[in-house]
């Protein structure tokens, strides 16, 4: 049996200026070009999606209340390269209880994670 998957999808109110952002800061790998929603591959069976705010579903909304989290093993390497593309808004790098992690905004302020979990017990749970 085929495993499900999610993807997760942002609404923008100027798709094509968050693009770049996605793939080449990112470097999110491009899947699905539907014209007015793009689907990217973040990871093994984990997909973003980005949707036309205008024309979607959904509409943009000026503010948001929601965080894509991404899991990562080299968070200080995601930081380093999150600080030297100039994102805005990149936190200092944080370590918990559970994980260490930073947070930043996509060029239309959504917010971002990159985290890893560093207890090996804890990181398991989300093994396949």
């Amino acid at each position: 049996m085929k495993q499900d998957y999610t993807i997760t999808f942002f609404y923008y109110e100027n798709m094509a200026s968050v693009i770049p952002f996605y793939e080449e800061v990112l470097g999110f790998e491009l899947v699905l070009d539907q014209g007015m929603a793009r689907i990217y591959r973040v990871g093994e069976g984990s997909y973003f999606g980005m949707v036309d705010g205008n024309r979607g579903h959904l509409r943009h909304q000026p503010h948001s209340a929601v965080l894509l989290t991404i899991v990562a093993q080299d968070v200080e390497g995601w930081h380093a390269r999150m600080v030297a593309a100039g994102v805005p808004n990149v936190s200092t790098l944080q370590k918990g209880r559970f994980c260490e992690h930073f947070f930043f905004e996509d060029p239309a302020g959504y917010a971002i994670e990159i985290q890893r979990f560093h207890n090996p017990s804890v990181a398991a749970l989300f093994r396949g």
